[in-house]
């Protein structure tokens, strides 16, 4: 069953495509063969790749198990493509089955030409990847900024025809503002699209962004952290009247304890209090200090 979130992916394919196929040029077909309703053989390569893909980077793994599905029960969904000059055809949607037959040295595929313009192309490319879920933040930020640049759609436009809320077509787009480094980071994964979130207000201040990324990305800190970093180098005072104020509010015995854990294991001790639960935090800035601490529990 479709869930919920599939559907709410913008139109879909299918309310992107013409309805009618064009006529196929017999010089372009090879061994015209009808596969499924309104779709055709066609030779591999006479298939340019699409002009619009916004995915960089495939998974070889997941390629070569679709090539090896191909090879024994050929490719199920036919590609979309579009008729170009000279005979040719241009990839609309269904890069990896492309890639896949021709890794498994097909010299056909199945598939459904149509009539399609440039803009209609990069959405469905869009529109397919986001469908797979297989963007990561950068690529997204990139597709939809093309959308709005080459095509002069509105941020409202996009968010329609994507199916995203204006506000995350938005955020997407702020990314862009990040660093070469930083946007390398978030398409490798290490950082997540709400650590780009929260980092880009950062942007007109490199010095703080180096080191806010630095961190999060050495103490594996999470979003919510990372908004509290960020918070902290554009507002240090006010960071420090909260720290203050939290202080102010300990009372005193769980003050006096920490002080008492601080003087016995010689390092900074916080202790989180709420009605009787908390935790108790241990702040060591050297391995001979956490050694003592481990020491001094009885660890060893």
């Amino acid at each position: 069953m479709i869930n919920d979130k599939r559907k709410a992916l913008g139109r879909g394919l299918e309310s992107l495509l013409p309805g009618r196929p064009v006529s196929m040029p017999q010089t372009a077909v090879s061994a015209p063969m009808p596969i499924l309703q309104g779709s055709a053989e066609i030779a591999i390569d006479l298939i340019d790749p699409n002009p619009y893909q916004t995915r960089r980077n495939i998974r070889e793994e997941s390629l070569n198990e679709l090539a090896d599905s191909i090879r024994s029960s050929g490719v199920v969904q036919p590609v979309v493509l579009r008729a170009v000059t000279g005979g040719r055809y241009q990839l609309v949607a269904g890069e990896r089955r492309w890639l896949a037959s021709k890794r498994a040295e097909k010299t056909t595929i199945p598939a459904v030409v149509r009539q399609i313009s440039n803009e209609q192309a990069m959405e469905i490319t869009i529109v397919e990847n986001l469908q797979r879920e297989d963007l990561n933040p950068i690529e997204q930020a990139r597709a939809f900024e093309r959308l709005s640049r080459e095509f002069g759609l509105t941020q409202e436009q996009i968010a329609t025809r994507t199916g995203k809320d204006r506000a995350s077509i938005a955020n997407f787009i702020r990314l862009l503002k990040l660093p070469a480094a930083v946007q390398d980071s978030l398409e490798s994964g290490a950082l997540s699209f709400g650590h780009g979130k929260a980092l880009v207000a950062l942007a007109g201040f490199p010095d703080h962004l180096e080191k806010a990324t630095h961190e999060v990305l050495q103490k594996q800190l999470s979003v919510r952290q990372t908004e509290e970093l960020v918070n902290k180098l554009l507002n240090p005072d006010a960071a420090e009247r909260s720290l203050e104020s939290r202080v102010e509010n300990v009372d005193p015995n769980v003050r006096e304890a920490a002080r008492s854990l601080e003087r016995s294991l010689g390092v900074k001790v916080e202790i989180q209090d709420r009605k009787g639960k908390g935790k108790i935090i241990l702040k060591y800035s050297s391995l001979e200090d956490f050694d003592r601490i481990v020491e001094v529990l009885g660890a060893r």
